[in-house]
């Protein structure tokens, strides 16, 4: 969590006032005044508001206690509660797009895992596919479902450790599992790059394996 030196340094960046943050994050001006006094131990919940109200604002906490801009066309979505918002991020890219959306995966069980509502997603992703706005491959290592709205193959099973990529309109998301406060996504807006992972995905995807059957029989 952030500390009450970012907070005033964050709003030092933006030339916010207490008020101003208070407002945006739907708080008082005297919660956010305490909370950087150190006259209250903040609530995580409260601490989650101002965060987010920042990180909407273009703002990245780093180590020791930095703060910066975050770099142009580049996203960063840390922990369990902001990987809902990667999720809103890519429905409303590809609700908005459409395209082709790549995903390799080495457990796929770990994308569901830290979704508070997997079912929304998967509904919400069949409607475009439905639609023909959209479709999805997925390159999977280890998985206990097959989803109703992709194209799935298998891979080979890799000593690498569990970290995961979506390739979709002009965007790369590189996810991994193993960072202090899993999972984190780095969303880079870029042409080029999604179009190289993209390349490489299609290499792996023309040598990898039709999916097993799982155990309830589901191809």
């Amino acid at each position: 969590m952030i500390t009450q030196c970012q907070i005033r340094a964050a709003r030092a960046l933006l030339g916010w006032d207490a008020a101003d943050l208070a407002a945006k994050a739907g708080l008082t001006r005297a919660t956010v005044s305490n909370i950087e006094n150190n006259l209250v131990q903040a609530r995580e919940g409260t601490l989650e508001k101002i965060m987010r109200v920042f990180d909407e604002n273009g703002i990245d906490f780093i180590e020791n206690q930095g703060v910066r801009f975050k770099p142009q066309g580049v996203s960063i979505f840390e922990g369990p509660d902001r990987f809902d918002a990667f999720y809103e991020f890519l429905y409303e890219n590809l609700r908005q797009c459409g395209g082709d959306v790549c995903l390799s995966v080495v457990d796929e069980r770990l994308l569901a895992q830290f979704r508070r509502d997997p079912d929304l997603h998967r509904r919400r992703i069949k409607e475009l596919v439905d639609r023909g706005d959209v479709t999805f491959r997925v390159l999977a290592t280890e998985s206990n479902f097959v989803s109703p709205y992709a194209q799935y193959k298998w891979q080979p099973r890799q000593s690498a450790a569990p970290t995961s990529f979506y390739a979709f309109g002009n965007c790369l998301a590189l996810i991994s599992f193993v960072h202090p406060t899993p999972p984190y996504v780095v969303v880079i807006q870029s042409g080029p790059l999604a179009e190289a992972y993209r390349q490489s995905f299609e290499t792996s995807w023309a040598n990898a394996q039709m999916p097993p059957h799982l155990p309830d029989g589901t191809p």
